[in-house]
């Protein structure tokens, strides 16, 4: 199986901003305890909204580990900062590694 790319875009609820990097160490915790979890990477962008790609050994696992997240953690503060509706999540097959 291939590695795997999960590219979750965002934005956070009015008034979340404060602490949302500092509380984000449960959902780091969390993933690092999944099945096939490599890396993680947590981006502002310029525009306020946010970008968490993270690293996979292959596409079932990340699916795994979707489909679980908001019943292991979903009442955490950093899940609970995000504004729903502005999710987005995609995968890319990993092509080049370095």
């Amino acid at each position: 199986m291939t590695e795997t790319l999960e590219i979750v875009t965002f934005r956070l609820k009015p008034g979340t901003e404060a602490g949302f990097v500092a509380n984000n160490g449960i959902m780091t915790d969390w993933l690092a305890r999944q099945p096939g979890f490599l890396s993680r990477h947590l981006g502002r962008r310029e525009d306020g909204s946010w970008v968490d790609v993270v690293r996979w050994q292959n596409l079932d696992q990340a699916e795994a580990a979707a489909d679980r997240i908001m019943a292991e953690i979903g009442d955490s503060k950093a899940m609970q900062a995000i504004e729903p509706a502005s999710v987005t999540m995609s995968h890319a097959e990993v092509a080049l590694s370095r």
